[in-house]
């Protein structure tokens, strides 16, 4: 009898086995969570690198450039041609590409590389090769135009003393647009300088307030510009962003944007001044 309680005791372990085998061959692997995915990618064999979402947009029309915000004072342009220029180019925010064109400023060295990648066909200096003698570039590539105005800035870290000639604004004449970045600029901005300026459409300013100029001036400068875009960066988090948004809510309209990409026109430019906000800092 106790033989035979055994053997059913086997029997009815073996159909169990054979019962979960068969479950854990019916039922799938659930698919990882993409939060998981996202905060472990090391465990992920062979991912690709994220691309932004504007280089996976559809290619731009002929009167239309690209902007997206990298982050810090760096911005990815794109031409209707596909010329790719990087701002204030530096070793700690890049681009997930190579681009054609780097532009540079001297203030700070999240604003420029000694060692910017040898694939890139020009780099473009915001300040000269000897100390007070300004940088002056008047580039043309492809579809592109990229000029600079020089202007002054605090030498490094805090210091009092003025490096001549140290920042250049950048101007880029793409698609019948005038894009401007005002680099890391220090100072109000003289009637020759708007004139060497002149007409902005869209305008990539730095906003924090300390660093680079105080708040009070660039509110000045963009009001002197009048671009109908103004695009603010270099606000390092939500405090100081907010602070400029407040004074800028008093005179232009305030929009923000749900990612770090617009593709701006002639055509859709805003009939009245208005800040747009692009995710990052």
């Amino acid at each position: 009898m106790n033989m035979l309680r055994s053997i059913g005791r086997l029997i009815l372990a073996a159909i169990a086995c054979s019962t979960l085998s068969a479950l854990a061959v019916a039922q799938p692997v659930p698919p990882a969570k993409p939060e998981m995915t996202e905060a472990c990618p090391g465990l992920v064999a062979d991912r690709p690198a994220p691309t932004p979402a504007a280089l996976r947009l559809a290619a731009l029309n002929s009167d239309q450039v690209r902007l997206t915000f990298i982050g810090h004072a760096t911005f990815l342009i794109e031409s209707p041609q596909l010329v790719r220029i990087a701002t204030d180019y530096n070793d700690y925010v890049k681009p997930p590409l190579v681009p054609d064109i780097v532009t540079m400023n001297h203030a700070h060295n999240t604003h420029y590389s000694d060692h910017p990648d040898p694939a890139i066909k020009y780099v473009l200096r915001g300040w000269g090769d000897s100390p007070g003698v300004p940088a002056k570039w008047d580039l043309k590539y492809r579809d592109v135009r990229v000029r600079n105005i020089p202007t002054n800035i605090r030498s490094f870290y805090g210091s009092s003393d003025t490096e001549r000639y140290g920042n250049s604004i950048f101007i880029f004449e793409i698609a019948n647009l005038c894009i401007a970045h005002l680099g890391h600029l220090h100072h109000t901005l003289t009637q020759q300088q708007l004139n060497e300026i002149g007409r902005i459409d869209v305008v990539m300013a730095l906003v924090d307030g300390s660093y680079s100029l105080d708040l009070d001036g660039m509110m000045e400068v963009l009001t002197a510009l009048k671009a109908p875009l103004m695009i603010p960066t270099h606000f390092f988090g939500p405090y100081t962003l907010d602070r400029f948004l407040d004074r800028a809510r008093k005179l232009w309209d305030v929009e923000t944007a749900e990612i770090p990409s617009v593709v701006v026109s002639k055509a859709t430019l805003p009939a009245n001044s208005k800040v747009l906000v692009l995710p990052g800092h």
